[in-house]
C-alpha cells in the first residue's frame, strides 16, 4: 500500500452528511409552505373567476346566474347561444373535481320566481356559491374559502368550505 493516499476520511464525510441534514431541515418547512400559499392564491384566484364568469353571464342571461356547468357551455342555458361563441369559464374551473390541493363545490342558488320564458333561458338560477376547502388541511391548505353573488371572496382559518360552513351569504371574514 501508498503511504500518500487520497480521500475523504469517514468523519469529513459525516460532516458533509450533517451539514446537508441541517440545511434540508431549515429549507423543507419553507418549501411546504410556499406550497400551502401557492394552492391558497390558486384557489382564491379560481373562486374570483367563477365571480367574474357568474357576472358575465348575468349580464347575457337577463340578470339570472348559471349553474356552474353553464358557464363553460353555455349554449345549454341560453338559447340561440352559438356553439363556438366564447364560453364565461374554462371547463378546469368548473369543474367541481379537486384543483390545487382543493375541494371545490358549487351550490346553485333557488330557480327565479317567476321563470323566465323558455324560449330564452333554460337553466338559470337567482344566485350561486362556490367554495373550497383544503383536500387535507394542513398540508394542501389552511385556509377554507367560498364566493357568492354578492361578489365577495371569504375565508376561514379551519378550512371548512364557506359555502357549507352556513357562513354565506351571512357573515363571513372577506378577503381584500
Amino acid at each position: 500500500m501508498k503511504k500518500n493516499q487520497k480521500g475523504f476520511t469517514l468523519i469529513e464525510l459525516l460532516i458533509v452528511v450533517a451539514i446537508i441534514g441541517i440545511i434540508a431541515a431549515i429549507a423543507i418547512p419553507s418549501l411546504l409552505r410556499a406550497r400551502v400559499s401557492a394552492n391558497e392564491a390558486g384557489t382564491i384566484g379560481d373562486i374570483r373567476s367563477v365571480i367574474s364568469a357568474q357576472a358575465a353571464f348575468q349580464s347575457a342571461a337577463s340578470g339570472w346566474y348559471a349553474p356552474i356547468t353553464c358557464l363553460s357551455t353555455p349554449s345549454a342555458c341560453i338559447v340561440g347561444y352559438p356553439t363556438n361563441a366564447p364560453t364565461f369559464a374554462d371547463q378546469t374551473i368548473t369543474a367541481t373535481s379537486p384543483k390545487s390541493g382543493y375541494n371545490r363545490s358549487f351550490v346553485e342558488g333557488l330557480d327565479p320566481s317567476p321563470a323566465p320564458p323558455a324560449s330564452v333561458l333554460l337553466d338559470v338560477k337567482d344566485g350561486f356559491c362556490y367554495g373550497a376547502s383544503p383536500s387535507t388541511v394542513g398540508q394542501t391548505g389552511v385556509r377554507g374559502f367560498g364566493g357568492d353573488a354578492s361578489g365577495r371572496v371569504c375565508q376561514n382559518i379551519v378550512g371548512t368550505d364557506e359555502c357549507t360552513a352556513a357562513a354565506m351569504p351571512g357573515t363571513c371574514t372577506v378577503i381584500q
